[in-house]
């Protein structure tokens, strides 16, 4: 067999598996596998539509390689003897190791498609009861830049710089994202999104009810997940006017948090707040932080107590006024995270609740029908390896 036939025959082999493998599902759940919901979680970053063939095409990559390296590859590794006549050995009758000697190979990387696929928790709606509700379309843009590392304090420098508790010390990001969980929480039938921005814009989530969901994407959300050396306004107004474009809601709200000036992005902060008007919606801004000099945290001292450090971070809060003044919204400054909790609620109680029908359902996880096959692969190939190729790991 030539390099070329083999090659062939190992990638018609491995498709083979994967085919084979993924009737299990079929076979045991039938139409709730065929109709089930990929989230892909691991790829929460990413447009919904695009997070379902990434994972696909990641895990063809990565079961590529593997395979590769345990076929054709491993034979640059294995020990040759060289000898003067080869004719003989060409022509002779092949046993049963040396036409398996590939079979390895393509069972893990079959198991390793079906895991990475499972990463996609496929999952399958079990009850669904619609219900006539009143909330509003909101999206929640969070700044991730690296001024949101500043301690959270509505306290004069020389209070802030006396002997607290590390735990007391929240920073901006921590207190905005523990506002953000407990108000999702508490808004039931409101349809909340949020966009996260730093340098550039990135949709962490179109508007939804799925509020389990969303809490988990907003508690994973750390400095350092984007380019955070900048501060794009504009755009991630921008990017939230585009999510909340085809709602049908009759309020519509983008709540902007930041505590900086706007200084990166494409898009202009006032074009952005002047699209935001021409599309019925309103940006209410929340200032976090009062001031342009900042404590940050700046490593231990010697008996492991947190040393801070003075930082100038500049705001802009005439801006925000004037996207909010544009919009038809309010701006607000928010020093503690009490302040942070009023101006959320704030803006709440500024905003009409539109009548809409809302799907409430249970969701069951199928993804452990292809850890399944993927497991009962792996455990074949132990076996091949053990009892036909006789070559362990």
């Amino acid at each position: 067999m030539t390099r070329t036939s083999r090659a062939i025959a190992v990638v018609l082999g491995t498709l083979l598996l994967v085919t084979a493998a993924l009737l299990y599902p079929i076979l045991m759940r039938g139409e709730a596998w065929l109709s089930a919901v990929w989230t892909v979680p691991v790829l929460s970053l990413l447009p919904p539509s695009a997070r379902l063939p990434v994972l696909g095409g990641a895990a063809v990559i990565i079961a590529g390689v593997v395979v590769w390296r345990m076929t054709l590859a491993a034979d640059a590794r294995t020990p040759r003897m060289r000898i003067a006549a080869i004719a003989p050995l060409l022509t002779g009758p092949r046993g049963l190791r040396t036409r398996l000697r590939d079979l390895p190979g393509m069972l893990r990387g079959a198991a390793l498609v079906l895991a990475i696929l499972a990463l996609g928790r496929p999952q399958n709606v079990l009850r669904g009861e619609d219900a006539d509700e009143k909330g509003i379309d909101m999206v929640v843009v969070l700044d991730l830049s690296g001024s949101m590392r500043a301690l959270m304090d509505a306290e004069t420098p020389e209070q802030t710089r006396a002997p607290r508790a590390p735990a007391q010390r929240l920073t901006r990001l921590e207190t905005a994202k523990e506002v953000i969980l407990e108000f999702v929480s508490r808004r039931k039938n409101d349809r909340i999104g949020v966009v996260v921005f730093g340098r550039t814009a990135y949709i962490l989530s179109p508007p939804t009810l799925d509020k389990s969901l969303l809490s988990m994407l907003v508690s994973r959300m750390e400095l350092g997940l984007i380019d955070g050396n900048g501060t794009a306004i504009g755009d991630a107004v921008g990017t939230a006017v585009a999510r909340l474009r085809r709602s049908t809601a009759r309020s519509k709200a983008i709540i902007l948090l930041t505590d900086g000036d706007s200084n990166a992005g494409s898009i202009a902060p006032d074009y952005a707040a002047h699209l935001a008007q021409a599309q019925g919606v309103k940006v209410f801004t929340v200032q976090i932080g009062n001031g342009d000099d900042v404590d940050v945290q700046d490593g231990v001292d010697l008996f492991g107590q947190p040393k801070f450090v003075r930082e100038h971070f500049p705001v802009n809060p005439e801006l925000l006024r004037r996207i909010a003044s544009t919009t038809g919204g309010d701006a607000f400054i928010a020093t503690d995270k009490k302040g942070l909790e009023q101006s959320m609620h704030a803006i709440l109680d500024k905003l009409e609740k539109t009548r809409f029908e809302a799907q409430a359902a249970t969701m069951e996880d199928l993804f452990g029908l292809l850890l399944f096959p993927a497991v009962a692969l792996i455990a074949l190939e132990a076996l091949v390896r053990l009892v036909i190729v006789r070559r362990f790991p």
